[in-house]
């Protein structure tokens, strides 16, 4: 979908202490095997920081120099991946109790780790619904430091990072512009998630935690007893939704100056996003990912601040984020700087 008039005016992030890869294998936490395959140097991680005040951090910087008033903000959109606090409760409300404070809607998304650049879609939306307002508010933040998950072992493509990501999307101006954004599905392939896990009760509700790895084992013995295996080829549904969100942009790759992707294991993302792209680890953020993991929702815009505030991308550049979610679904959107970081 091409978004012409939608801008990012403020990013911010906030992210624990990293804890190096080499303290994990030494402590038992993580299996020296795969963490020598991962490529993997550190992970962020927080013992008991909530979600939701991650979340507030980095929403705080993103407000601080965004151009914006509380006043001029439709709506709060607050994704996570992992339980954010007492069931039943809105951790939406809380977020826009501690940033601009104003009696607008608060929502959550539930898109999994696609949910933050959902919600940039979304606030495009809201904001061409009408409203007098020109401003929406985008949070997202994980702490998977619980009972629920083995950060170090719940998945084979990745490690779970904590950390939270907010941006401000604008209709009057920004740092970046916003060419074009969409995501496509395949649910097909949803069951490779579910592995046949009983949806109710639901896992959470019995102690069962977050082990993809787990599920995998199960998909993959059912399918060498015969039962013929979901769709896959996810790789080509992620260039599919690259050449068709660049085309919206009126772009090809070759315009393309970085790419921000998940903060995926090295060998799991060469083939599920760089090698499906034709691009390079120098053409992504891997010299970033890699130190951070993998924060659910947040590592797009971790990464697109990252390069942004680190000045390896300037105005005139064109940025693409790509990732993906359980369902099967990919998301893309192409960023063009308009501004350099105050400073240059």
């Amino acid at each position: 979908m091409r978004t012409d008039g939608l801008f990012l005016a403020g990013i911010g992030s906030h992210l624990p202490p990293r804890v190096a890869t080499e303290d994990a294998v030494a402590r038992g936490w993580y299996d020296e095997a795969a963490a020598a395959v991962s490529g993997m140097r550190s992970v962020t991680v927080s013992p008991s920081e909530p979600a939701p005040d991650m979340a507030i951090g980095a929403a705080l910087s993103a407000l601080a120099d965004c151009g914006h008033a509380p006043e001029d903000f439709a709506a709060l959109i607050h994704s996570g991946t992992h339980p954010q606090g007492p069931e039943g409760w809105s951790a939406p409300h809380y977020v826009l109790l501690h940033t601009v404070k104003q009696p607008i809607p608060a929502l959550e998304l539930r898109q999994g780790c696609l949910g933050m650049l959902a919600g940039v879609e979304a606030a495009w939306h809201r904001l061409r619904s009408g409203t007098r307002a020109d401003a929406v508010l985008v949070t997202t933040a994980d702490n998977f430091s619980t009972p629920l998950v083995d950060r170090w072992r719940a998945s084979e493509l990745f490690v779970l990072a904590d950390g939270g990501s907010a941006v401000v999307v604008s209709r009057r101006h920004g740092f970046a512009r916003v060419r074009s954004i969409g995501s496509l599905s395949n649910p097909e392939m949803e069951g490779l998630h579910r592995a046949g896990e009983p949806l109710f009760p639901p896992g959470a509700t019995v102690g069962k935690g977050l082990n993809f790895r787990e599920r995998g084992e199960r998909v993959r013995e059912r399918w060498a007893a015969g039962q013929a295996p979901p769709i896959l080829g996810f790789g080509e549904q992620v260039a599919d939704i690259a050449e068709r969100t660049l085309g919206e942009a009126d772009l090809t790759m070759a315009d393309i100056r970085r790419v921000c992707h998940p903060g995926y294991t090295q060998d799991a993302l060469d083939a599920i996003f760089l090698d499906p792209l034709g691009i390079g680890p120098e053409e992504g953020c891997w010299d970033y990912s890699s130190t951070v993991g993998h924060t659910g929702a947040a590592d797009l815009f971790l990464a697109l601040e990252y390069l942004w505030r680190g000045r390896e991308v300037r105005q005139g550049d064109h940025v693409l984020l790509i990732g993906s979610t359980t369902g099967m679904e990919a998301g893309c959107a192409v960023v063009e700087i308009v501004t350099d970081v105050r400073g240059n």
